[in-house]
């Protein structure tokens, strides 16, 4: 086991995917030389050369057209996108071709392609460097849509993610970059957990808080908080958004009989309200409250000294807790 920061152990699964199929590609504002924004690449183009690690021109459509007539020609492309909010440039090609190309040619092309995105908020960036774009990708159809909380799933989950033939949106939480956590670098990939797959974190009895990404954390610590009142929360980490393991999140629903969702985007039309429809549908039966949401505000990504406002914080999902166990003194209001 080593101890490394999610930016490393991202590093390392790159690096390993490389080594394991020569038809692994990096493409990207800035990966070589610079080694990245966040220094992921740091190091690949020394050991691969530039004809694997290519440092792109600043247009994010043509680094992913460039990837999709790579993955055509039998190549595993691997794009990164230097920002979230850097994405919306190469959203048509993700949308129209990376997502529909396998479906349209009936399965005679593979888009083995993987969209590392540097995602979501709590570094204090300029406007457009902090946005949470995932419901565009998850609404999708063709696409995966993975984000990570952790080093050793980062780990694993992006090795999953290129060795995969299927498109993959992997968003990874700026914030965390250098956490760090064990992991195993010698793991057969075999060995893991399907990259689709959710993950208890915690167990508890109570009420079910689900999230992913940086959330996780916040989660965690609310579990912990609650804890001190006496009150059991079952911590989910979805891991993968699309498609989500409602098998591993219902389970738990049926268990606890209360449920909250937390994640850093947009409330209107977000992961949250996809999953808690989900969860009524399955579910209905064995809750015991409407299940709630806590959620970034309805607004544009605000300024950096603003954005701890906009950030759902541990208050505000303990407040989510105590109305969904209908505990007094708990603010008013349908969702967070």
């Amino acid at each position: 086991m080593a101890e490394l920061t999610l930016g490393k152990a991202l590093g390392a699964g790159l690096r390993r995917a490389m080594l394991d199929d020569d038809k692994v590609v990096l493409l990207g504002e800035d990966i070589g030389k610079l080694g990245g924004v966040f220094r992921i690449t740091d190091g690949l183009l020394d050991e691969f050369g530039a004809a694997r690690v290519i440092d792109t021109p600043l247009a994010e459509s043509g680094i992913v057209g460039a990837a999709v007539g790579l993955a055509f020609r039998g190549y595993r492309p691997v794009v990164e996108i230097q920002f979230d909010g850097f994405v919306y440039p190469a959203f048509d090609q993700i949308v129209s071709q990376v997502a529909k190309l396998h479906y349209r040619t009936q399965g005679r092309v593979k888009m083995p392609i993987t969209i590392r995105i540097p995602w979501a908020g709590g570094i204090g960036a300029a406007e457009h460097h902090s946005e949470s774009p995932e419901a565009y990708f998850v609404h999708t159809a063709g696409l995966r849509v993975i984000a990570v909380s952790n080093p050793e799933d980062a780990y694993r989950s992006l090795r999953q993610a290129i060795a995969s033939d299927d498109p993959v949106i992997f968003f990874e939480p700026k914030r965390l970059y250098h956490h760090k956590g064990e992991v195993d670098l010698d793991a057969p990939l075999a060995d893991a957990p399907p990259m689709g797959l959710a993950r208890v974190v915690r167990a508890g009895n109570d009420a079910t808080l689900i999230a992913y990404g940086a959330m996780v954390s916040t989660a965690l610590q609310a579990a912990e908080a609650a804890e001190d009142d006496g009150i059991s929360l079952e911590v989910i980490d979805l891991r993968s958004l699309s498609p989500v393991d409602y098998d591993s999140v219902a389970a738990s629903v049926r268990k606890t009989g209360r449920v909250v969702v937390a994640h850093e985007a947009s409330r209107e039309a977000g992961v949250a309200a996809e999953v808690i429809a989900s969860i009524t549908e399955r579910c209905f039966e064995y809750l015991e409250s409407a299940p709630l949401r806590v959620t970034g505000h309805d607004v544009p990504y605000p300024p950096a000294k603003l954005e701890k406002y906009h950030l759902p914080d541990l208050d505000r999902l303990l407040d989510a807790v105590d109305r969904v166990l209908d505990r007094p003194n708990s603010l008013t209001g349908a969702d967070a």
